[in-house]
């Protein structure tokens, strides 16, 4: 299911709505008991709020079978206060839905709006969802105002299956903490209600004994909490249940199968996890300056964190509401301003004490930094691809494969991807090669940076850190890119086809969330001016060439334009010339992969620009990438 959301687009793995001047005064918050820092601290009761709501406040083409709404808090809150007067539903806003039924869900703070059975929302409607003042927490006091939130329906039913996008710890990992929280991030938001001990289990697989836990659910991600310490040095099986009566996204559609993985925790000193994660660096960075008005505000740690803490109370702007996203490697969290900051303003961030990691333990000490935006918001911010500027190709968590042997990328490479198995058929100029044949070799004329080992070279043995470090930082720079691309306002409509178009420098926007360059080339004209800028923004896909795997197509620059500044944000996948042959212009981030080429094709495909994935994969056939001048 595609959900659009004006400023933001992107599925996070968790995302709250939530103003950064109200959790300044709130603070990280237990049960409605806040702390307010400073010398002497003062517990103070303050009222609970909204966190995560679910559609998304402003979303659009929500499917007309949803079936159920849900609101996460702040707090725990009073069972009884949420009720089907409390929180309400009515589509069109004049029009209440009737026979609703609202549960609350303890160990999440979540409520849930349940339609009646066979029953589906009207179909391009605008739908209100309202939560009142009676809704109040377990303290005793009530939501500080009516919390009310909009979305509008499109005119299909989703029939797709949610499937696990990842998980916390990879099948076969080895040496995790006793007090770890496992845990996945799903394809789409799911229903809470089906979040249950029977469909989210974990096991000791050595004795068969299901061990007792509580199931934690926010935004798409859900945790397994055990009520005590895992026994050290035993094997653990988590599996969350799919097929009927398994776990269910919003519409009712069930997972096709049983997701199953298996790890194993670390025995003696090792077992117990007490460091305090720590923040490998943010950006903007402390004291940056003309950092652009649209920019998001992003933190790097050094291992996954609690999706539950990753919330406005404990990552502040101070003065500015936004959402806060953990992505799905967990370790990197977003502050997305929910309109353009103000120009030639300084900013401060925090990141509060009340962030943990799996295992419970929080920030040794708040992280506070400032940042100052541009003089002016131009039409085009400053795209900065910071340390990413010079990768041709960024994998994330599903790696970087080729094909063929005629790939050269004339730059490094990088991925976040745990595996050696996700990266086959590269090798480096420092004599690091991942899983080359005869028929698949491609070169890389600078440095493979990843998070696991190479099959042969250098880094084959020992330690990878420092090259994983870089493909981590790297991978933040381009997510940052990609969120900046995003989060301008949309531009001119030159249709979904750009085929056989001459186009002025400007922001492009896909009218229908795709863009496709078929039946001719695309032609980007600057005029003589060697600055000028492109960006295409889609929610969805990129095709270039076609239809079908034939008639490569290719971008030219002429004018004066250059491949540095030409950005493609792509929202979904990327495709560039199946077929093979043509070539490709400008840096391309998409959020669910890249393919440029397809195996057995022996015409190259060039690009001149970058690819990035920082959320899955980039496959390459036979293509060679030339970055662009700086």
């Amino acid at each position: 299911m595609k959900i659009s959301e004006g400023y933001s687009r992107l599925l996070p793995r968790a995302m709250v709505v939530f103003s950064g001047v109200l959790a300044a005064a709130c603070g990280g918050g237990d049960g409605g008991r806040a702390t307010i820092l400073g010398a002497g601290e003062v517990a103070v009761l303050v009222p609970p709020v909204v966190t995560v709501v679910a559609p998304l406040s402003q979303a659009t083409g929500v499917s007309v079978n949803t079936q159920v709404i849900s609101a996460a808090f702040s707090t725990a809150m009073d069972p009884g206060s949420l009720n089907s007067g409390s929180f309400t539903l009515a589509c069109p806003a004049a029009t209440p839905v009737a026979n609703t039924v609202v549960r609350y869900l303890a160990s999440s703070q979540t409520a849930t709006l349940t339609l009646a059975a066979g029953s589906s929302l009207p179909s391009n409607t605008l739908c209100t969802a309202s939560i009142t003042r009676s809704a109040q927490g377990d303290t005793g006091i009530p939501l500080a105002s009516n919390f009310v939130w909009q979305f509008s329906t499109g005119a299909i039913a989703d029939t797709t299956a949610p499937t696990v996008a990842g998980s916390y710890y990879p099948n076969g990992a080895s040496n995790l903490p006793i007090n770890t929280q496992p845990g996945v991030s799903f394809s789409e938001a799911m229903n809470p209600l089906h979040l249950t001990q029977q469909n989210f289990s974990l096991k000791n697989a050595a004795s068969g004994a299901v061990v007792a836990g509580v199931i934690n659910y926010t935004g798409v991600d859900a945790t397994f909490a055990p009520l005590s310490h895992l026994a050290p040095g035993t094997p653990y099986t988590l599996t969350i249940k799919g097929g009927s009566g398994g776990v269910q996204d919003l519409a009712g559609n069930s997972m096709v199968n049983d997701y199953v993985i298996n790890w194993s925790t670390a025995s003696g000193a090792a077992a117990l996890d007490t460091t305090a994660p720590a923040v490998l660096s943010v950006s903007p960075a402390n004291q940056a300056s003309t950092v652009s008005t649209r920019s998001a505000v992003v933190a790097l740690f050094n291992e996954a964190m609690n999706p539950l803490t990753m919330n406005s109370a404990n990552f502040q702007i101070a003065g500015v509401t936004g959402t806060v996203a953990l992505d799905a490697l967990g370790n990197t969290v977003t502050f997305t301003p929910a309109s353009a900051l103000a120009s030639s303003t300084t900013y401060t961030a925090t990141l509060r004490t009340g962030m943990t990691d799996l295992a419970g333990n929080p920030l040794a000490s708040a992280k506070v930094w400032t940042f100052t935006t541009e003089a002016a918001a131009g039409a085009v911010p400053a795209i900065h691809l910071g340390t990413a500027t010079g990768y041709g190709s960024i994998g994330g968590l599903a790696g970087l494969t080729n094909t063929g042997t005629l790939t050269q990328i004339n730059g490094d490479i990088g991925s976040t991807a745990s595996s050696t198995a996700m990266i086959t058929g590269f090798h480096d100029t420092q004599g690091d090669s991942y899983t080359e044949t005869s028929a698949n070799m491609g070169v890389v004329n600078g440095k493979i940076n990843t998070c696991t080992n190479a099959v042969t070279g250098p880094t084959s043995t020992g330690s990878n850190a420092a090259s994983c470090t870089l493909a981590l930082q790297a991978r933040l720079d381009a997510f940052i890119a990609y969120l900046t691309l995003e989060a301008m306002p949309a531009g001119a409509n030159p249709g979904s086809n750009l085929a056989n178009l001459t186009l002025l420098p400007g922001t492009y926007t896909a009218p229908d969330g795709s863009f496709l360059v078929q039946g001719g080339n695309l032609t980007l004209d600057a005029q003589g001016n060697a600055n000028a800028v492109w960006v295409f923004q889609m929610d969805n896909a990129l095709t270039v060439g076609g239809p079908g795997a034939a008639f490569p197509q290719s971008i030219i620059l002429a004018g004066g334009a250059q491949a540095k500044n030409v950005f493609w944000q792509v929202g979904g996948a990327a495709t560039i010339n199946a077929a093979g042959g043509g070539t490709m212009a400008g840096t391309l981030i998409t959020q669910s992969g890249a393919v440029f080429s397809t195996a057995g094709n022996t015409a190259v495909v060039t690009l001149n620009g970058r690819v990035f994935s920082p959320r899955a994969s980039v496959t390459l056939a036979n293509t060679v990438i030339n970055l662009p001048g700086l």
